[in-house]
Formats: structure tokens, sequence, C-alpha cells
């Protein structure tokens, strides 16, 4: 399957993005008055941008590119975060079958970090024990109590990989040697504040390596933080 290097085709002008900067500029002025509606009222948005992603995927992806370039990075995300996957992004067919997929089973819940050592973890269900083993025999998922943990990463704020004009949190699984070769290594995550507490999240795919290396862009998901 060729990989969709530019799903996303930006409007002309401020048209599009204006709504999106203002909803979020309202947002961040809730939260200085009550910091848990604005997180809760910011992660619904995200979530119905996914859902709408089945009915107008264009207009969606446009707003969700809109919606990420209107975050700030992530900075200070400690602990525990609740996950969930907004939508594919390669193409139409493979990503509503996907989806369709992931609606029955994701074994995915979140990330967990580490703010002081810029570092942290994957948030696994206990069901995808056997799934990994058959994908990475040589890679074992850790318990953490209800969950298992693993593909650990590293943080850092550093430019998106897609648009160096846009910084971003930069979760990097490929220096962590533990990590399986196998797609893990090449997955490179960007995090982007909306409101505390509210984070949008694109999965990027490296291919090629060195000068030729470019990222594609798999999916966006969004996490919820304490506040």
């Amino acid at each position: 399957m060729q990989l969709d290097t530019a799903p996303v085709v930006r409007p002309r002008g401020q048209r599009r993005t204006d709504p999106v900067v203002a909803r979020v500029s309202h947002l961040r002025e809730l939260s200085a008055q009550d910091a848990r509606l604005a997180r809760d009222e910011a992660w619904a948005w995200i979530i119905e941008s996914g859902e709408r992603l089945r009915r107008d995927r264009r207009a969606a992806l446009a707003d969700l590119d809109a919606l990420f370039h209107a975050g700030v990075p992530s900075r200070g995300v400690n602990g525990p975060t609740e996950g969930a996957l907004v939508g594919f992004t390669l193409q139409r067919h493979f990503d509503r079958a996907v989806a369709a997929l992931a609606t029955l089973w994701l074994p995915w819940a979140g990330k967990r970090f580490n703010a002081r050592g810029n570092r942290g973890e994957n948030l696994i269900l206990k069901s995808a024990r056997v799934p990994a083993r058959l994908l990475w025999p040589r890679y074992r998922l850790r318990e953490a109590g209800t969950a298992l943990t693993g593909f650990d990463f590293l943080t850092r704020v550093d430019p998106s990989a897609v648009d160096d004009t846009h910084d971003v949190l930069v979760i990097d699984y490929a220096p962590v040697n533990a990590n399986p070769a196998l797609l893990i290594k090449r997955i490179r995550d960007e995090l982007v504040e909306i409101v505390p507490g509210a984070h949008l999240g694109k999965m990027l795919l490296r291919t090629g390596s060195g000068s030729t290396a470019r990222h594609h862009l798999l999916a966006y998901f969004a996490l919820k933080s304490r506040l």
C-alpha cells in the first residue's frame, strides 16, 4: 500500500483556521476559571473530530490539522494518561477497515510519563500479551497492576518532523535499545497541549534513513492527563 504523504490539504488563507483558533482561545480562557470543564470540552471536541472522519474525511482532517497547529508543546505531563485513538490518516478505505477493527479491540490504553526523566512508556491491555509475543517474540511487556507497560520512549521538545515551524513534544522510540526494530523504532509520536489536561497527538512513521528519511502521518491520537 502506498503511503499518503500529504493526507491534509490546508485551506487557503485563514478562513478555515480562524474558527479553530478562536475556539481554542475560548477554551484556554475557560481553563483559567474551570480547568476540568475546559479539559473535558477539549477532549470531547477531539473525539468528535475523529468521529467526523467517517462522514467528511477531508474536512475532519483539515480541522484536526488546524487544531494540532493551535496547540503548544505538552510540557510537564507526568504520570499515567488516558489514551484514545482519534483516527487513521493513510487512505480512506484502509482507514475505515482498521478503524472498524479498533472499535472491536484496541489494546492501547494510554501512556505513562516521567517528566523529570524525560521518558515514559505505553499502557497496554493485558489481552495484548499473546499478539505482542507473536509479533515481537523476543520482546516482553511488563506487568503494571491491571495493565501492561512497554515500548518505552524518550521525550524532548523539538520542531515537528513534518512542519519545522511548529514545536511539539517528541515521543521518540528509536533511542530505546530494547524496543523492537520491527515498526516500533520507526514510530515517532508528536504531542501538543490544547488546554491543560487535553492533548492531541500525531503518530508518524519514518521511512528511509539519514538525509533520505521521511515521516508519514499514520494517525491522530488523544491523551487526557491529570490536572
